[in-house]
């Protein structure tokens, strides 16, 4: 009987499943039932030497009868049931799948996905800083602006979203980079350029379908225009005080550039990072640099004195201006104002002596004493 039950555990189908319940029910020795082939489910007597259930008398009439043939059993009905949802029959009888209901229900999912697709590849929100290029079967159909769009369902029209307010920065001979970017002056000089481009997208019609590489061929027309205009510049004018001049005449010639290319790009400025001489030849310029800078200092201070000596040159003649002015208004009072003036610049600085008419008369020294009194302060001072 173990091997019984263990064999029928070990059976996965509903039919062994069913097999294995009816071996336990039909064991000898259980008091509800009396062996295989004889006995039901109803509690009644069905010729069998003892009762089926021990609790309830067996009616004559019945047992006169013969057996009863058995009906389908609780497990049956369940597993009758189990297949018939799955589309298969049991044995024994049974209905089979409901074909209409499952159109009904299939009718349904169908309806529901077609319902999410075109929800989900109709309807587009476009933000604020971008607009949408819509393409119908790959061809373009038009440029839309921000706010909920409508367009046909995926694959017959697809929408690219293009953010046209961001400015876009690319660097082009980095400063850290150990390949340097030489560019050509005027004066045959060789120079390491390091600058940026600021760009922006004005056109997402342009810029998708004109371009194959939109960022390969900003590169190559800013790497152009660079050189084009460093090329009528000198060394020191593409060093120091012409960046922003260059600055200016590359983005110029960076946008005609692309313009004629109809790009849909709009160039917002350049930057330049570094300007600087060769590797190999930098201690060498550093000390021409040096002393370009010394003879531009030099330069600026002839400059300055020569402006001081203007401005004096300048007032002073406005001064005598003024004074010939007075002077003829009163001769007489103008040139003895002229001659006390002079005298007091001439005699300020030597050793007087007062004389009158009548002999010397003597005076304190008082020039000497103060001569005296300062000797030894500035012996003093020279020995600290």
């Amino acid at each position: 009987m173990n091997d019984k039950i263990d064999g029928s555990m070990g059976r996965r189908s509903p039919r062994g499943l069913r097999q294995f319940f009816d071996s336990i029910s039909q064991m000898a020795n259980s008091p509800w039932g009396s062996g295989p082939g004889k006995g039901d489910d109803d509690g009644k007597g069905d010729g069998s030497p003892g009762p089926r259930n021990p609790w309830v008398t067996p009616d004559p009439a019945d047992q006169r009868r013969g057996p009863k043939p058995r009906g389908p059993s609780a497990l049956d009905e369940l597993l009758r049931k189990g297949r018939g949802g799955f589309g298969g029959g049991g044995s024994g009888g049974g209905s089979s799948f409901d074909f209409g209901d499952s159109a009904k229900l299939w009718k349904w999912v169908v309806l529901a996905l077609v319902v999410a697709w075109v929800l989900f590849s109709s309807f587009h929100i476009v933000p604020p800083e971008k607009e949408g290029v819509v393409t119908r079967l790959g061809s373009y159909s038009r440029t839309v602006g921000p706010g909920v769009k409508f367009t046909w369902p995926a694959p017959v029209e697809r929408i690219r979203l293009e953010d046209v307010r961001a400015i876009r920065t690319m660097a082009i001979g980095s400063p850290n980079a150990t390949d340097e970017n030489f560019v050509l002056t005027r004066d045959q000089s060789i120079v390491d350029l390091a600058y940026e481009v600021r760009w922006s997208v004005r056109d997402p019609e342009l810029f998708f379908f004109q371009l194959a590489d939109p960022e390969g061929t900003i590169r190559e027309v800013a790497e152009s225009a660079m050189r084009a205009t460093v090329a009528n510049f000198d060394l020191v004018q593409a060093i120091g005080p012409g960046r922003v001049e260059i600055e200016a005449q590359v983005q110029q010639r960076m946008q005609e550039l692309l313009n004629q290319y109809r790009s849909g790009v709009m160039i917002q400025g350049i930057a330049i990072r570094q300007v600087d001489p060769p590797s190999q030849v930098d201690e060498a310029f550093k000390e021409v640099t040096a002393a370009r800078q010394e003879r531009e200092s030099a330069i600026n201070l002839a400059r300055a004195y020569q402006q001081q000596v203007l401005e004096r040159a300048r007032g002073d003649t406005a001064a005598f201006d003024k004074i010939y002015e007075q002077y003829k208004l009163a001769p007489g009072v103008t040139r003895q104002r002229l001659y006390y003036e002079t005298m007091e610049t001439v005699l300020s600085n030597v050793d007087k002596t007062i004389v009158e008419a009548r002999g010397v008369t003597p005076y304190l020294p008082l020039n000497e004493v103060q001569k005296r009194l300062k000797a030894p302060e500035a012996v003093q001072k020279g020995g600290e």
